[in-house]
């Protein structure tokens, strides 16, 4: 097997340079859960060359209807390393590496990386990736999901630390919101990584109205 067969597709989109391009790159994912199930499928067999997933967390029962990953029998099992494991049974030239440790811990780690995206579920981690992102002049990429809403960022210059930790309950999620927004995610992912015209700093916000219609809204956020 070759690389040129297996991404005949993707090839044929932007050529042998650019997914060379994505093969040397090495990306961080935050959360291995609903978002981070998604962003991996989607990013894991695009070409990246290095994917390396942070997540404490175990599979339980009421994960998988909505988490693409995991099966039933993966009930329990730490959610990083059935999600690397997965990524590596799909594609033979992704290098994955699962870290069941909490972010907090992990980025304490000598790494560096050509970009970071979040898929976690609170504004806690969400401010220590921004802070740890800017420390290290890495580009992150935010994602949220709640019912029928969702948000998306790329963020480089501006400040994750207007969003202000709170005590809101979330409302449920619906499963095919969290998969839309985490193909925003790795669209925004794969666009900078190869190259190609990014707005960056730029929140989208998308829900349903009352008359079922799919609205997105664009803010711009603040600079550092």
């Amino acid at each position: 097997m070759n690389q040129a067969d297996y991404f005949k597709r993707q090839i044929e989109l932007w050529g042998e340079e650019k997914q060379q391009q994505l093969y040397d790159k090495k990306i961080l994912i935050v959360g291995a859960g609903g978002l981070g199930c998604s962003v991996a499928m989607a990013l894991g067999t695009s070409g990246i060359g290095t994917i390396d997933i942070v997540d404490f967390d175990s599979v339980s029962l009421h994960n998988i209807h909505r988490q693409i990953a995991f099966r039933l029998e993966d009930e329990g099992k730490n959610k990083a390393e059935v999600v690397s494991k997965l990524l590596c049974a799909k594609n033979p030239f992704v290098q994955t590496n699962a870290f069941d440790i909490e972010f907090k811990t992990f980025q304490k780690r000598a790494s560096s990386y050509d970009l970071i995206l979040d898929a976690t579920d609170n504004l806690e981690v969400r401010q220590e990736i921004d802070l740890y992102a800017k420390s290290t002049k890495t580009p992150w990429v935010y994602g949220s999901v709640e019912a029928f809403n969702g948000q998306v960022c790329f963020f480089e210059d501006s400040l994750f630390q207007v969003f202000h930790s709170g005590t809101h309950t979330p409302e449920g999620i619906a499963a095919p919101m969290v998969m839309h927004i985490a193909s925003l995610q790795a669209n925004l992912a794969l666009r900078y990584l190869v190259g190609l015209p990014l707005l960056k700093d730029k929140l989208y916000y998308l829900y349903f109205n009352e008359e079922g219609e799919l609205i997105t809204q664009k803010f711009g956020m603040p600079k550092v």
